[in-house]
């Protein structure tokens, strides 16, 4: 679990899945620890997941070893989250 005042990394998931399939993925994805929600929606991705990690390594884990292995998706784009300013 994530410490609370301690920084974290944020990021969203841009996630394309084989037709049909948005709805049973976002409802896997969002199960996932780490997840903070994961929703269908339209256009060149079918959903998006916004995930926090403690730092970028466990970050990727989550993306890789859990994200990318749910059935159905075919492509990600992580993009994390930066503080400008």
């Amino acid at each position: 679990m994530i410490g609370k005042g301690h920084a974290v990394v944020q990021a969203y998931i841009l996630v394309q899945t084989e037709v049909g399939k948005a709805a049973a993925v976002a409802s896997q994805i969002g199960e996932l620890p780490g997840v903070l929600s994961a929703e269908d929606v339209t256009g060149p991705y079918d959903v998006i997941v916004r995930a926090e990690a403690d730092d970028v390594d466990e970050l990727g884990r989550l993306v890789v070893a859990r994200v990318q292995n749910v059935n159905g998706i075919t492509r990600t784009l992580t993009c994390p989250v930066v503080k400008l300013g």
